[in-house]
C-alpha cells in the first residue's frame, strides 16, 4: 500500500494537470457529501421579490425566475448528478466487465452471446435508446441509472473481452491453472485484476458521459423532475431567458456540468498512471 501511495504522490507532483483533476474531484466530492449543509439558501424556496437578480455578494450565481438561489441549487445538485453517474457506472462495470471477461476467456457461445448483445445495443443511437428506456420505464432516478448503464454496457464488455482474450494464455494464467485453481477462480482472481487499470480509465471516462446523459435527459424533460435541483433541468430553465439577458441562469449550471466532465476525463489518465503496475517500474 505504501509503495502505491508514494507512486501516486510522484504522479501528482510530476503532472500538474492530473493534480488539478484530482483537486476538482475532491471539490465535487465535498459538494456532493456536504452540499445541503454548505448551501447558503434553501434550494427549493421561492422568493418572488428576488426573481432574476444578477450575480451579487448576496447571491453569487444570481437567482432564477422564481427567486431561488442558483449557487445553492448548483451545490445541492452535485449530490444527485454524481449519485446517478456513480451508480450507473458501477452497474455497467459489473455487467459489462464480468460478461466481457467471460466472453474473452471462454470464447465459444459465451463470446457470441455477449458480442451479439453488445452489437444490438450499439446498433441504436445511444442517447435515443436511453430516451426510449426512460420513457418506457418512467422518469425516475433508478430508471435513469438503468438506462445509462445499458447504453454503457458495450463499452465495458468490448474492452474487457479484448483484454481477457489477450491474457487467457499468459504465463501467470497457465501457472494459476497448474496450481489447481478452477476456471472461475482464475477469471476472478487473476484475469480480472490484471485488466482493472484499463477498466478504471474506462470508468472515469464514462463517468463524464453518464453525467452528460443524465443532464441531457433532464434537459428534454425525461430525467429528474422539477423542482428538484439538477444541472440539466437548470440549464433547460435558463435557456428560456438567454435572449432576454438573464445569462447567469444557464451559464453557471452549464459551466459546472462542463467542469465535471472535464474533471473525469482528465482523471482517467491519472488513474491509469497510478494503478497500472507497469507504470511503477
Amino acid at each position: 500500500m505504501l509503495p502505491l501511495l508514494r507512486h501516486a504522490r510522484y504522479v501528482l507532483s510530476e503532472n500538474p494537470v492530473t493534480g488539478l483533476a484530482f483537486g476538482l474531484f475532491a471539490l465535487f466530492l465535498i459538494a456532493a457529501l456536504f452540499g445541503p449543509v454548505l448551501a447558503p439558501y434553501n434550494p427549493l424556496q421561492s422568493n418572488a421579490a428576488m426573481a432574476l437578480k444578477p450575480p451579487s455578494a448576496a447571491h453569487w450565481f444570481g437567482t432564477d425566475q422564481l427567486g431561488r438561489d442558483i449557487f445553492s441549487r448548483v451545490l445541492v445538485a452535485t449530490r444527485l448528478d454524481l449519485t446517478i453517474a456513480f451508480a450507473s457506472v458501477i452497474l455497467a462495470f459489473m455487467l459489462g466487465a464480468l460478461s466481457g471477461v467471460a466472453a474473452g476467456y471462454f470464447g465459444g457461445w459465451t463470446d457470441r452471446i455477449v458480442g451479439r448483445l453488445a452489437d444490438t445495443i450499439m446498433a441504436f443511437p445511444l442517447f435515443v435508446l436511453a430516451m426510449g428506456i426512460v420513457a418506457a420505464l418512467g422518469n425516475e432516478v433508478i430508471n435513469i441509472v438503468i438506462a445509462t448503464a445499458i447504453i454503457n454496457f458495450p463499452l465495458y464488455a468490448r474492452v474487457a473481452r479484448a483484454e481477457a482474450n489477450v491474457r487467457r494464455d499468459a504465463g501467470f494464467v497457465e501457472a494459476a491453472r497448474l496450481s489447481g485453481n478452477g476456471e472461475a477462480r482464475v477469471v476472478l482472481g487473476h484475469v480480472l485484476p490484471n485488466i482493472m487499470p484499463i477498466m478504471m480509465v474506462q470508468m472515469s471516462l464514462t463517468m463524464g458521459y453518464a453525467i452528460l446523459n443524465a443532464a441531457g435527459l433532464s434537459f428534454i424533460g425525461l430525467g429528474v423532475r422539477p423542482p428538484d435541483a439538477e444541472w440539466g433541468i437548470m440549464v433547460a430553465e435558463g435557456a428560456n431567458f438567454i435572449q432576454s439577458g438573464e445569462w447567469w441562469i444557464a451559464l453557471f449550471p452549464g459551466a459546472t456540468l462542463m467542469l465535471a466532465v472535464f474533471c473525469f476525463n482528465l482523471l482517467g489518465d491519472g488513474l491509469r498512471d497510478i494503478i497500472d503496475p507497469r507504470m511503477r517500474t
